[in-house]
């Protein structure tokens, strides 16, 4: 009896453990669409507002800040407070690293339009839980 009580208490450990991995992909996929209705309505400080205050971004200069990560979404990105394309993500895998810890992958679109074509590529974000929520600790697009 005492071994079938253990088994049952494992089995509910495991199940509660899977939910609350599912409720974790499925907030911080709601955190990167909540962040491309922000940069497709030009709104560059909500969508910034996803990453922590110690991001980090891979540019082929090597690693950057959030000073960086800022400076090249404005240089290279938007144009007068707009986006010059608008942004889609696709194909989110989230891998749970421990419970504050998290990667995200998925595809970035950035749709054709009059003046730019489609770009299109992949991404890898690490988020972390800080004390205001999920916040992305490092960027890796390509």
């Amino acid at each position: 009896m005492k071994t079938l009580k253990f088994f049952l208490l494992g089995c509910v450990l495991i199940y509660s453990t899977g939910l609350k991995a599912q409720d974790t992909s499925a907030q911080l996929i709601k955190l990167m669409n909540e962040a491309t209705v922000a940069w497709n309505k030009g709104d560059l400080d909500s969508y910034m507002a996803l990453y922590s205050p110690k991001a980090t971004i891979m540019l082929t200069e090597g690693r950057a800040g959030l000073k960086s990560i800022r400076e090249m979404y404005e240089k290279y990105y938007f144009v007068d407070g707009k986006a010059k394309q608008e942004l889609n993500y696709a194909n989110y895998e989230v891998t749970m690293l421990d419970k504050n810890n998290a990667i995200l992958t998925g595809i970035f679109i950035l749709k054709a339009n009059d003046k730019l074509k489609e770009r299109k590529g992949t991404f890898t974000v690490i988020f972390t839980r800080e004390a205001n929520g999920w916040k992305i600790l490092h960027d890796h697009s390509g």
